[in-house]
């Protein structure tokens, strides 16, 4: 290329530069353009239901002696967690499932009424009271609702063992907790 060619696309050059600055002077825009936006919003409810628990029950207990005597769970008491939202609080019930605790000795006509069973309790304020077939006892009450991982419920039972053969005598109590 000549001088004179060299000069001259120089010069052109330029000449594009200067139309570039010149469109831009007549309002283009030569950056890219801004993304589009567009905003709403949105309620959120959170429905917060009632709930009860009743966990962690102990899952058998023995009461052992001879006729006579009056054995209780003593070290070893029934315990149980019940969790509630419900800050009006609840109720803890137990109840016989049947009226007669059976024998395991196949034949034998002997039994324990379930009624000879006592519970003591937070309801019974240290005292021992008799379980009734087929009518609940309370054994715990809050009038709030329950610590956010449950109130621990402790239970002692006793028994004065009636005049029957040695036998292993066997039964359910159902315990169910109720809000208020």
């Amino acid at each position: 290329m000549s001088a004179s060619q060299r000069a001259r696309a120089a010069h052109l050059g330029m000449a594009f530069v200067g139309a570039a600055t010149a469109v831009t002077a007549l309002g283009y825009n030569t950056v890219p353009a801004a993304a589009d936006t567009a905003a709403d919003s949105t309620t959120v409810n959170v429905e917060v239901t009632g709930a009860i628990t009743l966990t962690d029950l102990t899952p058998a207990f023995t009461l052992t002696g001879v006729a006579g005597t009056t054995p209780t769970t003593g070290g070893s008491p029934v315990t149980m967690r019940v969790t509630t939202n419900n800050f009006a609080g609840y109720n803890v019930t137990v109840v016989p499932a049947a009226a007669n605790l059976i024998g395991a000795i196949p034949g034998t006509s002997d039994f324990i009424p379930a009624n000879d069973l006592e519970v003591d309790g937070p309801s019974q304020g240290g005292a021992y009271a008799h379980l009734t077939y087929p009518t609940p006892l309370v054994v715990a009450t809050k009038a709030s609702a329950s610590a956010p991982d449950g109130d621990l419920i402790i239970n002692n039972y006793r028994i004065t063992i009636p005049f029957v053969r040695p036998d292993t005598y066997t039964g359910t109590l159902n315990y169910v907790a109720t809000t208020l």
